[in-house]
């Protein structure tokens, strides 16, 4: 009988542990190669995983001294890209940071880039502590449910 008890907690203890409610992650983390001097940008998918809204408001990186938020459209058939001070995050909802949309901009990187490689991204977010994120070197985007968190 005083099994019972103990076989609940150890399953609540178990699941507890498997929920991710309350977090931001951040999955498939990449960028292509680039070569020392150049600008290079950073995709991945940004999931807040809580009930409450936040907001990416910065990042910096190993590899630059310069990072910007950046968005890519089309207007008038011409992709124009601007910076963003901050990007949104709903609760419980995932941003794409893809090509030809959101993106982490690393500026003047330090050194040559190239596959295989991997860098270090901080993400600065308005109420969640900084994120670290191993950003790797590919040739196209990752395409399993690789997590970069």
């Amino acid at each position: 009988m005083k099994r019972i008890p103990l076989l609940i907690s150890a399953v609540a203890l178990i699941l507890s542990a498997c929920q991710t409610k309350g977090k931001i992650e951040v999955h498939d983390a990449w960028m292509r190669a680039i070569g020392q001097g150049e600008n290079g940008a950073v995709y991945f998918v940004l999931h807040n995983h809580s009930n409450e809204d936040d907001e990416l408001v910065g990042a910096t990186s190993n590899a630059t001294d310069f990072v910007e938020i950046h968005e890519s459209a089309m207007v008038d058939d011409v992709m124009q890209m601007k910076m963003l001070s901050s990007v949104p995050l709903s609760a419980d909802s995932d941003v794409v940071f893809a090509p030809g949309r959101l993106h982490i901009m690393l500026v003047d990187v330090k050194r040559e880039l190239k596959v295989g490689d991997h860098i270090g991204i901080v993400l600065h977010f308005k109420n969640h502590e900084d994120m670290i994120v191993n950003v790797s070197v590919e040739e196209i985007a990752p395409t399993g449910d690789e997590h970069s968190h």
